[in-house]
């Protein structure tokens, strides 16, 4: 078998996935249409030539004016059952994804609206897929503490429905140890904690969101390749790093992928995992990406199967479930 094939056979699981970064130029388009807005393309082509941008600001400037098609509960819906179809393509059995209710929020889009139109998707795909999932709720953390805050009292009430809490957005000049206090507040409701660190941030932001936030898991974590230490206190943690080569690449965090840390961080024994983060914007599902950064850093058999069972590994499910998809891992090698 060779590698592009073993990358599409091998079961695996999606970490680090916006759900609002996966809608894709023609369903902006047909969205728009169907809910009367006005955007300022005038066709399909118009938008995915927008979508050239060389940061991650210019980026989040057009994925905040991208979500204001996103009004009803059909939207967010129809949003998450296009990725869960997409997925399954890609042989992918779990994922743990992220919605930015504040950026919904703001634009008069109620919490509910949001959450159950991403559910229903979820529990259908799992049913029509077998894909099972996580929904982990972010905090956009270019806005005030206060309004993250807010958003925690918001959502109390569902917090059944929601496994965990993240933070994305703009990372510099927010460090997570702006938002300790919420991130208290997940932690003892039992939710789990993940945050981006170390994308465009320093190692810093990192220790941070190890050390104030106390967080499960890492999305990103790039910055942590230039601190042995870090690499170090990831390792004794057993901290997964949710690692998104295509992303890194058009936001210009890696503008080449041959200098993509994912392969240093893997050989020092750190638990990386290749995910998508944004694919409708960044060029690629989560095969892209597997394939792009193989073909990249020279990555080995061996390496993607490693690979594929951190996603595993690392992801929110149970001894069981885990052991479940590794055994289909094993399977497929024999």
């Amino acid at each position: 078998m060779n590698i592009k094939d073993l990358i599409k056979a091998l079961p695996k699981a999606e970490l680090h996935l916006h759900l609002e970064g996966s809608l894709e130029p023609e369903m902006m388009f047909a969205l728009a249409q169907r809910n009367g807005v006005t955007l300022k393309y005038s066709s399909v082509e118009d938008i995915r030539a927008a979508y050239d941008f060389s940061n991650l600001q210019d980026f989040l400037d057009l994925y905040y004016q991208g979500m204001g098609v996103l009004l009803k509960e059909a939207d967010f819906y129809d949003l998450t059952a296009a990725y869960l179809d997409r997925v399954a393509a890609d042989n992918v059995r779990h994922v743990e994804v992220f919605f930015d209710p504040q950026a919904h929020m703001e634009r008069g889009v109620r919490f509910d609206t949001v959450l159950d139109g991403i559910e229903g998707a979820l529990k259908d795909g799992e049913a029509r897929h077998g894909i099972s999932y996580k929904l982990i709720m972010c905090i956009l953390r270019h806005l005030p503490e206060a309004d993250a805050l807010d958003l925690w009292d918001v959502a109390t009430p569902h917090l059944s429905r929601i496994h965990g809490i993240g933070l994305d957005s703009s990372e510099i000049g927010h460090p997570p140890s702006k938002f300790e206090r919420v991130f208290a507040k997940a932690r003892n409701a039992g939710l789990k904690v993940v945050a981006h660190a170390g994308e465009e941030g320093p190692p810093d932001y990192v220790w941070e969101a190890i050390e104030l936030l106390k967080i499960d898991r890492i999305d990103h974590g790039n910055a942590a390749a230039k601190d042995s230490k870090l690499i170090e206190a990831i390792k004794a943690r057993g901290l997964t790093l949710t690692m998104c080569p295509l992303s890194n690449q058009r936001l210009c965090v890696t503008p080449d992928l041959k200098d993509n840390p994912l392969a240093d961080l893997l050989r020092a024994g750190v638990s990386v995992t290749v995910n998508s983060d944004d694919p409708s914007y960044f060029g690629g599902y989560v095969n892209d990406n597997y394939i792009a950064i193989t073909e990249a850093l020279n990555l080995s058999s061996d390496d993607i199967i490693t690979l594929a069972k951190n996603s595993f590994n690392g992801a929110f499910l149970s001894d069981a479930a885990k052991g479940k998809h590794l055994a289909e891992i094993e399977q497929l090698l024999a």
